[in-house]
């Protein structure tokens, strides 16, 4: 029952955040702020539609959604329109419909319970822990381990940070596939970034060179630490 009920509430929030709300509606909140009519539209919107999801009896939830969802927008309408204002946006809501979740089926002692599972779950703690170290951790150590190299490379039209993105996401997809044994996998993956990135006719060879040296360290590091949470089980 908690799990469906926190399910319709995840279902609602995505329906009226991103397939039911107008782009007029958006432009008209940046405009008008909390003065725009459209604001109030989608926010009791979103609350009328979780109120139907999750049964008439818990109105008071749908109030919480509309009040704070409402507060939550017009910050929104006062920042500038990037990432990181999306980002906490969204995280702001879905902390509101956990919150509401989590005292509408659970209790403090609950709670104390669930850490105590989780503190003293080996097998989590590890994967966690190896989640973590490939992430920014890593990409730290496999900049140390070729920054010789770096310093000879022109990074002139190249993303910001888009090489570190890059770098985690493929640790962070190895290591999966690592623990799921799907070896064969990791293997396409080798030869899908091999085609797109050391095909290109400009490229210089110290360039090209530097890039597969990257790859390889990342790529080695996130099998290895794949292997060793394997035998730590």
């Amino acid at each position: 029952m908690a799990t469906l009920w926190l399910t319709k509430l995840l279902l609602a929030h995505f329906l009226t955040d991103f397939v039911f709300q107008k782009s007029k509606w958006i432009e008209e909140r940046r405009a008008l702020r909390f003065r725009s009519p459209y604001l109030y539209v989608h926010t009791a919107l979103t609350a009328l539609v979780a109120w139907c999801f999750i049964g008439w009896e818990y109105w008071h939830i749908a109030l919480i959604i509309f009040i704070t969802h409402t507060i939550i927008d017009g910050w929104k309408s006062y920042q500038e329109d990037e990432p990181r204002y999306f980002l906490i946006d969204q995280a702001l809501h879905l902390l509101v419909i956990f919150a509401c979740w989590w005292f509408s089926f659970y209790n403090l002692e609950i709670l104390k319970q669930g850490w105590s599972h989780f503190a003293g779950d080996k097998d989590l703690i590890i994967k966690i822990t190896a989640f973590v170290f490939l992430s920014f951790p890593c990409s730290y150590l496999v900049g140390q381990l070729t920054k010789k190299w770096s310093y000879a490379m022109d990074k002139t039209g190249a993303l910001n940070d888009a090489g570190k993105w890059i770098g985690i996401i493929e640790r962070m997809i190895i290591l999966v596939l690592v623990l799921e044994s799907q070896y064969e996998a990791i293997g396409l993956i080798i030869a899908a970034k091999g085609i797109i990135r050391f095909n290109e006719t400009n490229r210089t060879e110290r360039k090209t060179e530097y890039l597969l040296i990257g790859t390889l360290i990342s790529f080695t590091i996130a099998i290895v630490t794949g292997l060793i949470v394997r035998q730590s089980w």
